[in-house]
């Protein structure tokens, strides 16, 4: 049944609740997202770098697609190797497709250690598929194939979800989304027939937003990080908080903006009282937290 949004999160100021405590007295749990996604130069591109020549839309459009194609090639290992050589686990939101695609970088993953979540089969927003339930049920058999564990978390193609996903979602045995970035704390929502935990995304520390629609220079992403986990990790004193970093190898893998990301997780590991998790651990923490 389709449910508004507001009616599946009460609302809750987090001044109001009991204080939640990270193990090993650490203020702030961090977990960083790397997003892996199919696109298709047949269609039109989810993000552009460069317009078509007078403004008319092309297909194939090969400039975008070989932006992106770039990132798969070459920036997921500027990525994969800054994350490897700080043993830093992060969580892969990946097009289940690219299980198919893109074999050797989610095989790379796999083997990592890394933890798998869906983020759609293609690069589509959940409103324009024809059925979701087909699309979500063959990225986690996509996903189940290639790793041998089902993914328990979700992060939708641009985070878009219609009245229905989350209960589709649920159905599918999801147990924690990414979608919902409403609070520095995760939140339980309702959903048929289980309920699934938002834990906290970002729109704010992400590249997506930071680069290809504020348009900001490189070291940005250094500036705001390092803004947002100071403020975080002070305020985790009272009550833990989560800081999500979300990275894309056509953005972040580039020669020029490399290098901040590598300073973030340096700014970072440079502080105590630190968990560095996945978003299973930060979901089985807040578990069993709140009983």
């Amino acid at each position: 049944m389709a449910t508004l949004f507001s009616d599946r999160v009460p609302y809750s100021a987090i001044i109001d609740r009991p204080a939640l405590r990270l193990p090993g007295n650490a203020r702030i749990a961090v977990w960083v997202i790397v997003n892996i996604e199919h696109w298709s130069a047949d269609g039109a591109m989810p993000r552009v770098v460069i317009p078509p020549p007078m403004h008319q839309p092309l297909l194939p459009d090969l400039p975008n697609w070989a932006w992106h194609e770039y990132g798969m090639r070459v920036g997921f290992w500027r990525i994969f190797e800054a994350l490897r050589s700080r043993a830093i686990t992060p969580t892969l939101a990946l097009n289940g497709l690219v299980c198919r695609s893109y074999p050797r970088v989610a095989e790379a993953a796999r083997d990592a250690g890394w933890e798998f979540i869906g983020h759609g089969y293609k690069q589509t927003p959940m409103h324009r598929l024809e059925d979701q339930r087909i699309a979500i049920r063959q990225t986690i058999a996509d996903i189940t194939q290639l790793t041998g564990r089902r993914p328990r978390g979700w992060e939708s193609p641009g985070m878009t979800e219609t009245e229905q996903t989350l209960d589709f979602l649920s159905a599918e045995g999801i147990e924690y989304v990414a979608d919902w970035v409403l609070d520095d704390q995760p939140v339980t929502i309702k959903a048929e027939p289980n309920p699934v935990v938002a834990l906290p995304y970002t729109v704010e520390t992400n590249d997506v937003v930071m680069f290809t629609i504020q348009n900001h220079a490189a070291e940005e992403f250094a500036h705001r990080c390092r803004a947002q986990f100071d403020r975080l990790y002070a305020e985790g004193a009272q009550s833990a908080r989560i800081m999500a970093i979300s990275v894309h190898p056509y953005l972040s893998g580039v020669p020029h903006r490399i290098g901040w990301l590598e300073n973030v997780l340096d700014y970072i590991r440079g502080f105590s009282h630190i968990q560095w998790w996945t978003g299973s651990e930060i979901l089985d923490w807040y578990r069993k937290s709140t009983g």
